[in-house]
């Protein structure tokens, strides 16, 4: 039933597809209620096929096909769906500083295994710096190739502002990773200073006495549980806001903008796809990575962080799959929060080339030295991407202003920036996913599961 379902529905979005190209190329008059019959009858096979289904992540997929749907014919209501995703956000942001406490303390004092956290420590920094490495030649490379920079010319009456911002010293994000307050990190969302803590938290555990330590670990494992199943319960509500947060993105983009950038925007999802495929695919294989169970894995998180633009978003969904897959919670729960900060794969070689593009579009020829010299200027300066706002831009508005780049290219950018953000961020989640793989294989305590797991 399934299968014929999602048969049915593939041929009618290809018809559909057909009969709106036609229309749109005026190869033919197609009458409105044509188009419009097309789209609905897509609609209700899609919506019959999730019920059919009964997959979390089918429903996420589906509904980011109707927030499109939405934000393409119906721009305006779809800003009013913000709060809808918002809420989703709120909610899961509320779970992650819980999620990290809880699953660190018991896994670094229920073992009391306390070399093991330095370990993990410089073989995830060793791992994280090869792969970003790699990721910012791809994004040089890519952008040298495609030259989507050159002769840009932005749409007629075309705006757009750059947020404040504030660039940080390398002394700023030494500084950031340590807790000033837990609550204040908790409060703000920052990860990594909650990881910071929890790891010593979880040393100093380990190190008092049985009678003492007990209590307190029985309360850190019954809220990791606790967490865990609170998750679950917000998770239902994934494909609302996945769907709003589309339909917004959707809506709030220009057509002029996507038309004069869109060979950017190609560049970009060209060089991750081959990021993917070319760097990250051979190191699940070298590694054993059990590629179809792990897919399943990351599906649904990848999906919420390509929807949100949000990595925390999808987090305890991550880190709750990579347990399924087989990643011991205590090493699942180090290495994703600590690659948000060192590991962010998409986010790095999109600044690269991002960097190349703002030379490009200015009529700047940059030397294969000067080239050489701003990717090791942002092996440096992206480390502490996670822990800015707009981190990001702030980033590329440095490596701009150090190498004389004007800024009206970079204000270009911004106008396609959420599809991009969409792009980047779901890679990097995928890169960290892999990255708890890699390190528990490492450690020798990875458990490739047996049989097929529910990741739903």
């Amino acid at each position: 039933m399934n299968k014929s379902l999602l048969l049915a529905t593939l041929l009618l979005a290809g018809l559909s597809s057909v009969i709106h190209c036609i229309d749109f190329y005026d190869f033919a008059n197609i009458p409105d209620l044509v188009l419009s019959i097309s789209r609905v009858l897509v609609w209700i096979c899609l919506t019959i096929y999730a019920f059919h289904r009964k997959s979390l992540t089918t429903w996420i997929l589906v509904s980011m096909i109707f927030g499109t749907e939405i934000g393409i014919h119906f721009p305006h209501f779809a800003q009013n769906l913000q709060v809808l995703s918002k809420i989703f956000l709120k909610m899961i942001k509320t779970v992650i500083a819980p999620i990290l406490f809880a699953t660190l303390v018991v896994g670094i004092a229920g073992h009391s295994d306390i070399a093991q956290v330095g370990r993990m420590g410089w073989k995830s920094l060793l791992y994280f710096e090869v792969v970003t490495t790699i990721a910012l030649i791809i994004g040089v490379a890519a952008i040298n190739i495609s030259e989507a920079g050159k002769g840009i010319v932005l749409p007629q009456g075309y705006d757009q502002e750059l947020p404040e911002t504030t660039a940080q010293t390398w002394q700023d994000m030494i500084l950031h990773i340590f807790p000033e307050n837990i609550v204040k990190s908790i409060y703000h969302g920052d990860v990594l200073p909650i990881v910071v803590f929890s790891v010593i938290f979880g040393i100093s555990l380990a190190l008092v006495n049985e009678e003492r330590r007990k209590p307190l670990l029985n309360f850190t494992e019954s809220l990791a549980h606790t967490m865990f199943r609170f998750t679950k319960i917000i998770m239902y509500f994934a494909p609302i806001g996945v769907g709003a947060a589309i339909a917004v993105t959707v809506g709030h983009l220009g057509i002029g903008v996507l038309a004069a950038l869109i060979k950017l925007l190609g560049t970009l999802y060209a060089a991750l796809i081959i990021f993917i495929g070319g760097v990250l695919l051979p190191i699940a294989l070298i590694v054993k990575v059990p590629i179809r169970k792990f897919i399943k894995a990351i599906m649904e998180p990848a999906s919420i962080a390509f929807a949100t633009t949000a990595s925390e978003a999808a987090l305890p969904k991550a880190l709750e799959n990579m347990e399924k897959l087989g990643v011991p919670g205590k090493i699942a729960a180090f290495v994703l929060p600590t690659g948000y900060t060192f590991n962010l794969d998409g986010s790095t070689l999109y600044l690269s080339l991002a960097s190349i593009f703002t030379a490009q579009a200015a009529g700047i020829d940059l030397s294969f030295g000067e080239q050489a010299l701003m990717v090791l200027t942002l092996m440096l300066t992206s480390k502490g991407i996670a822990g800015v706002p707009r981190a990001s831009l702030v980033i590329l508005l440095g490596t701009a202003a150090s190498f004389g780049l004007p800024l009206w290219p970079i204000m270009a950018i911004l106008g396609i920036d959420e599809l991009m953000d969409m792009a980047r961020t779901a890679v990097n989640l995928i890169g960290n996913c892999l990255a708890t793989v890699v390190i528990a294989q490492w450690e020798g305590e990875y458990v490739e599961p047996e049989s097929d797991i529910d990741f739903s």
